[in-house]
């Protein structure tokens, strides 16, 4: 009973501060409205030309902002794409010493199976032209083709 008391009161006091910060942003925002419609005002009393002047500059002050947000936004994701860029030089560093690695160990094994096939092609005789391998030799084998 006291949990639940406890858990009531926890729930009921984030509810009293979601509605505090709500009503602060709901006043901001009157604040804001208020103050552009003062504005707007005193711009329908002016001069049609200090009018269109008035809206240039505010226009120019939007894009200035929007110019800004932009270089951070680019700022931040050419940093990303620097650091991407190095762990992926990483990563290509590890994957090429690991196929070496795996390429050493596949080389041994096909060479030991190699013997052993070639002494059993023999013992049998029955020649047909085709290579026996397991299937993660394949792309070793392929890549000795080509090469």
């Amino acid at each position: 009973l006291r949990l639940l008391e406890a858990q009531l009161q926890d729930q009921r006091r984030e509810h009293e501060e979601e509605v505090e910060a709500l009503k602060n942003q709901v006043d901001a925002m009157k604040e804001e409205m208020e103050r552009q419609q003062q504005a707007f005002l005193q711009t329908l009393q002016l001069s049609p030309e200090v009018q269109v002047e008035f809206g240039l500059q505010q226009e120019i002050t939007r894009l200035t902002n929007e110019n800004l947000d932009l270089k951070e936004l680019l700022e931040k994701l050419e940093k990303n794409e620097k650091k991407l860029k190095k762990q992926l030089k990483i990563y290509m560093k590890r994957v090429q010493d690991f196929e070496a690695s795996q390429t050493t160990v596949l080389a041994e094994r096909t060479w030991q199976k190699r013997t052993i096939q070639v002494a059993v092609q023999r013992k049998e005789k029955d020649f047909q032209g085709m290579l026996e391998y397991y299937k993660e030799d394949e792309p070793l084998l392929i890549r000795n083709l080509i090469t």
